[in-house]
């Protein structure tokens, strides 16, 4: 088991954002990338339910990234309000949640998951 997996991995560079992002298209698995901020309070509500979901979610690479740090990056994505989640598979962008919300986050996990291992199957 990799070291990242079970967790919720903050790129706090741009280097470890490519590295990152690279390691999660080549494994093919789901990437669900947390665009947040430190002054954002619904960010912080929700930042324990995605470390959960992390936990939950072997099988699934979650990434965060703090707005502020990363400019370049939220400019790139067009990232307008925080929490934004960004779902991919490969490199391509498949699904996207804005706002602190805990049951559409989930759901939209379970439901691209469950696309991957159809898939797979």
């Amino acid at each position: 088991m990799a070291a990242e997996e079970g967790q919720v991995i903050g790129c706090h560079t741009l280097d470890s954002w490519n590295d990152q992002l690279k390691k999660g298209n080549d494994s093919k698995k789901l990437v669900v990338v947390d665009f947040t901020a430190s002054w954002c309070g619904p960010c912080r509500i929700i930042a324990p339910f995605l470390t959960e979901l992390a936990k939950n979610f072997s099988n699934v690479m979650f990434l965060k990234v703090d707005v502020d740090e990363l400019k370049e990056v939220a400019a790139d994505w067009a990232i307008e309000a925080m929490p934004t989640f960004m779902f991919l598979k490969e490199g391509t962008i498949v699904d996207k949640v804005v706002g602190a919300k805990k049951d559409e986050l989930q759901q939209t996990v379970l439901k691209h998951v469950g696309a991957a291992s159809t898939a797979s199957a």
